[in-house]
């Protein structure tokens, strides 16, 4: 069976249960959240968010670099006032090189990626650190508190950056 059918048979059960049809457009907690992609980081579980409560972005490390669109209408249309930003340890972003990815996309599609920023990091922390600055430093980002932690795989444990 393909995981698409899997996705619509496991849809059937959660469909017939629904009740949550009723949410307010705009996150409750007033709230955008950046994080991985990873599988390994479920973003609601890990933060007690239930459906409504914030905005979830998400995009690989993380990284607000991919995601002011997002945020920009979150805070402009959707009233957030506020911005956690959550990587995790063992990310595949602290695995390779901007020049590595290129190599790999040019081999194996033929295809000429230079002109994208893939955005991998060799310090976790520190890539938290650059992407508040990233945020406090851009002109269509709004002056709202900006918490970044470090998600534990290990543990699922969230840790504070300062």
């Amino acid at each position: 069976m393909s995981v698409a059918r899997e996705f619509e048979a496991a849809n059937e059960k959660y469909a017939a249960s629904f009740t949550k049809g009723g949410l307010a457009l705009p996150p409750a907690r007033k709230v955008a959240v950046v994080a991985c992609m990873d599988a390994r980081l479920d973003p609601a579980r890990a933060l007690g968010l239930e459906e409504g409560d914030a905005h979830v972005i998400r995009n690989a490390g993380g990284r607000v670099a991919d995601s002011i669109r997002s945020l920009v209408i979150s805070q402009q249309l959707l009233g957030t006032r506020e911005i956690v930003i959550l990587h995790h340890t063992d990310c595949g972003m602290l695995t390779f090189t901007d020049e590595v990815i290129r190599s790999k996309i040019k081999t194996e599609l033929s295809q000429n990626a230079d002109h994208i920023a893939f955005l991998p990091f060799k310090d976790l922390a520190q890539s938290v650190r650059d992407d508040i600055a990233a945020l406090k430093q851009s002109p269509l980002i709004l002056d709202v508190p900006i918490t970044g932690y470090i998600y534990e795989v290990e543990t699922g444990k969230i840790i504070k950056v300062d």
